[in-house]
C-alpha cells in the first residue's frame, strides 16, 4: 500500500487522493482496461478553454491591446 506508517501534513492532499484513487477501484476486474480509459481520455479531451476564447479574441490580439 501507500501507506508506510506516517503521513507528514505536506503529503496529506496526496495521501489521500491515492487513498481515494484505489478505494474507488479496488473492486475492479480490469485494471489495464482502466489504465487504457485513462490514456485515451486524456488523449481525447479538448484543452481547456482560455479567457480569451471565452471573450472572443485570439491571445495575439490580447497580448496586444491587453
Amino acid at each position: 500500500g501507500t501507506y508506510q506508517g506516517a503521513v507528514l501534513p505536506v503529503h496529506l492532499d496526496y495521501y489521500l487522493d491515492e487513498y481515494t484513487f484505489r478505494f474507488n477501484r479496488r473492486t475492479s476486474r480490469s485494471r489495464g482496461k482502466l489504465f487504457y480509459r485513462l490514456l485515451q481520455q486524456a488523449a481525447e479531451v479538448r484543452p481547456p478553454v482560455t479567457i480569451q476564447e471565452i471573450h472572443g479574441r485570439k491571445a495575439s490580439q490580447a497580448a496586444i491591446f491587453g
